[in-house]
């Protein structure tokens, strides 16, 4: 198991990349990398599911008082808020996978160049430069 793939670790708490001089970008130990980067989040989202199923089963009550009611029904939305965000990060982290299955991980979907070793550490499931993303930000903006 390398230092990036450490069982039970945050999705963040890896060694970062040391680049050797003159490698290619995006060759196989760099996907490997991002790779146990990805597995590793998915892992801690998908133990966040089971928890979040377990706790609204184990103290799912029927409270006379329509105030303690409320509250248990509040804080199990949220959590179900919290959950479907992040069902859709789980499935951006199984579509990174897939690109890297299929070589394309690590180059902004728009221009084509690459995204950039520190920019996906910071953020794995990234599909755009920094430039593109700045651009479609800007875009957004305008348009709200």
């Amino acid at each position: 198991m390398t230092d990036s793939a450490k069982p039970n670790a945050s999705p963040f708490s890896f060694t970062p990349y040391e680049e050797i001089e003159g490698e290619e970008y995006m060759n196989e130990r760099q996907l490997k990398h991002f790779e146990n980067i990805l597995n590793n989040w998915k892992a801690e989202l998908m133990h966040e599911v089971d928890r979040t199923v377990h706790h609204m089963q184990d103290d799912a009550a029927n409270f006379p008082d329509p105030n303690d009611r409320a509250t248990q029904e509040s804080e199990f939305s949220l959590e179900l808020r919290t959950r479907d965000r992040e069902r859709r990060l789980i499935k951006k982290i199984d579509e990174s996978l897939k690109t890297i299955e299929s070589g394309d991980y690590g180059f902004c979907e728009s221009c084509g160049i690459d995204i950039g070793i520190r920019r996906l550490e910071a953020r794995p499931t990234a599909t755009l430069c920094i430039d593109c993303k700045t651009l479609d930000e800007i875009r957004e903006k305008q348009m709200s």
